[in-house]
């Protein structure tokens, strides 16, 4: 499968572009295609502008070029996967706001469905898996980023899952970047949770 990693984190050489490149390794490993698509080194605008902004209903609205290019370099992938540091309990700014202009109306949701089969959402979470579980934050990003998003959108398999811990020791982040490297080799059985029900008739 060709995969497309969008990734965002402000420095190239944080865990989070570590984490990235590990999914990366994984993935060839298993015999796929990988393509990173690092949105801050790009100079990804999040901002939404006004010729992107959907109309609701009009099927013969045009987007910019931008949002059109961007659209194109996920076609070209069977599969897409996120990786972000998890901030205020979400994406990123820039993770949402690519999602935001590039998977418009007519396209990702609306009258259109994306083509990929399986999507992954990769959080690099600073805090330990206790502190979200006792606040409900993991299901209910989950909610939001794989049901309300990626299987929302036409994608029918999917996998969250959040890297804890990330600021402890070494040891422990060779653990994370371990657990993403397997991930990549592992994509096709491992991404595999689907849709619990069909957007078209809710």
């Amino acid at each position: 499968m060709k995969v497309l990693i969008v990734l965002d984190h402000p420095r190239r050489d944080s865990l989070t572009g570590a984490v990235a490149d590990k999914l990366a390794e994984g993935l060839k490993a298993g015999g796929h295609v990988p393509e990173i698509a690092d949105l801050h080194r790009e100079g990804f605008d999040p901002r939404m502008k006004v010729e992107d902004e959907p109309i609701w209903g009009d099927k013969t609205q045009t987007f910019s070029e931008e949002l059109l290019e961007q659209q194109a370099r996920v076609d070209r992938n069977d599969a897409i996967a996120f990786v972000f540091p998890v901030w205020w309990w979400g994406f990123p700014a820039m993770t949402r706001g690519w999602i935001e202009r590039v998977w418009n109306q007519g396209w990702a949701h609306g009258w259109g469905r994306m083509n990929q089969s399986k999507g992954l959402i990769l959080g690099v979470a600073a805090d330990n898996a206790p502190s979200f579980a006792k606040r409900n934050y993991e299901p209910s990003m989950k909610t939001l980023m794989l049901t309300g998003i990626v299987h929302y959108c036409g994608i029918e398999e999917g996998r969250f899952e959040l890297l804890y811990d990330s600021l402890t020791s070494p040891e422990h982040q060779k653990i994370l970047l371990d657990r993403a490297f397997e991930l990549g080799e592992t994509f096709e059985t491992s991404v595999t949770e689907k849709q619990a029900y069909n957007p078209l008739k809710s």
